[in-house]
């Protein structure tokens, strides 16, 4: 099928249909295709035919697996949109809701510092330190490519982060120990031999390294609970992204902090939450 033309115009529900993606999808890449969006659409059905072949193309990508969101070019999350490509994780409801929780254990009080480890985009650190403006916030990151990621999504946002090169909290400068209110944490958390069940359009677009902590999938978990100490203040909270068939494992790992494990919309155990006593 080619989709009915009108003039220079080509039909939206012949594309669409063509399209064979689902509905929500193939809307949002007529919306890309052609800055419009869905309203207008829907009261003109009609799209010129230099719009129709964009979108084949932005459909015929999707349909080999490139994830939408790297189509679109950017993300929402929170209170900022990002800019998002190959270079690093694509950010999810999931994450959003712990920058939510982050938030919320933190109470009426204001962090002084927050530290963001496997920063991304910046997502997490762009988000509170727009929620925190009087906080010194540091995002650290292992891989330079989603550094410079961060690094643009900071400009174009012209939110202030301390953007730094290192393995979770080695590119820290020391004057932190003891002094870190927030860490927040969406870290590689998938095992060697989950990788090659996850769906296509992530082990073949999204950066493994953003993923895959190693043969059981709790490795950097443990690392940063067994570091974070050292760094977090009296009363200070640490907030990570964690693995929902692993969350008892969590637990244990984050004993020390007397870790508890929290709950994403769908009601699955996807965080944890745990602080040092004063």
């Amino acid at each position: 099928m080619t989709g009915r033309l009108i003039g220079d115009e080509v039909a939206v529900g012949d594309l669409l249909q063509e399209s064979e993606l689902p509905r929500h999808e193939a809307m949002r890449l007529v919306e890309l295709a052609s800055g419009g969006s869905c309203p207008d659409f829907y009261l003109g059905r009609l799209v010129e035919r230099e719009v129709a072949v964009a979108f084949r193309l932005l459909a015929a990508s999707r349909k080999r697996g490139v994830p939408l969101q790297y189509l679109e070019g950017t993300v929402q999350f929170g209170p900022v949109e990002l800019r998002v490509d190959p270079r690093a994780l694509i950010p999810r409801p999931e994450t959003e809701q712990l920058w939510e929780l982050a938030i919320e254990v933190m109470g009426g009080f204001i962090p002084r510092v927050i530290v963001d480890l496997c920063t991304g985009s910046g997502n997490l650190a762009l988000a509170l330190a727009h929620r925190f403006p009087q906080a010194e916030v540091y995002g650290t990151e292992l891989s330079p490519d989603a550094l410079a990621l961060a690094r643009e999504n900071g400009r174009e946002l012209g939110i202030k982060v301390i953007w730094l090169e290192g393995d979770l909290f080695s590119s820290l400068p020391p004057r932190l120990v003891r002094n870190v209110d927030l860490i927040v944490a969406n870290p590689p958390y998938v095992s060697a031999t989950e990788w090659s069940a996850l769906p296509v359009d992530v082990r073949e677009h999204e950066p493994e390294m953003a993923l895959v902590a190693g043969p059981t999938g709790d490795e950097i978990l443990t690392r940063i609970s067994q570091e974070a100490r050292r760094w977090l203040s009296p009363g200070g909270f640490i907030v990570c992204e964690i693995a929902e068939q692993r969350a008892a494992q969590a637990v244990s790992i984050f004993q020390p902090f007397g870790g508890i494990v929290r709950r994403d919309m769908a009601g699955r155990p996807r965080f944890t939450v745990g602080s040092v006593q004063p």
